[in-house]
């Protein structure tokens, strides 16, 4: 599937029966189309490695299989009754599992011992970011990426 939708002489048609496409945030939809929408069997691929698989209807899941698990790292999870880091409970995934720390021993991040940020960097999730360079090297201290213009970090 190429487009959501073309004009032929005045007629405006869907998306229809198997195919892809992918948002402009990057996210791909790989399944079955009805009118345009999301229909039957179909996975969400995200950009950063996460997908979303469900049978939909009308653009809306109605069954996700394999429904109370997160696919990125298959904890147990409730749509309705989140129960991790909520706000009567901010425990980190790793506090729950194996208790929390004696007085006066924060856990700053879910990680124990937490990542060495390299000084004047950033932990910008895949990678730290050297605002100086405007590179993002990954966690093992290798070149990523090239960052760009960090006008963005000014802001914060």
């Amino acid at each position: 599937v190429q487009s959501t939708k073309k004009q032929n002489f005045g007629k405006t048609f869907l998306m229809e029966g198997r195919g892809s496409y992918t948002l402009p945030t990057g996210t791909e939809y790989r399944g079955e189309l009805k009118d345009g929408l999301f229909h039957g069997e179909g996975v969400l691929l995200f950009p950063g490695g996460g997908r979303y698989q469900a049978v939909w209807h009308r653009g809306v899941p109605a069954e996700v299989p394999g429904a109370g698990r997160d696919p990125r790292d298959g904890l147990e999870y409730e749509d309705e009754k989140w129960h991790y880091c909520d706000g009567y409970d901010r425990r980190f995934y790793t506090e729950i599992c194996s208790g929390l720390k004696p007085a006066g021993i924060s856990q700053l991040t879910n990680l124990d011992p937490p990542r060495k940020i390299p000084a004047g960097c950033y932990d910008c999730g895949d990678g730290f970011y050297n605002p100086e360079t405007r590179i993002v090297i990954d966690y093992k201290l290798r070149f990523l990426r090239n960052a760009g213009s960090h006008a963005w970090s000014e802001r914060i």
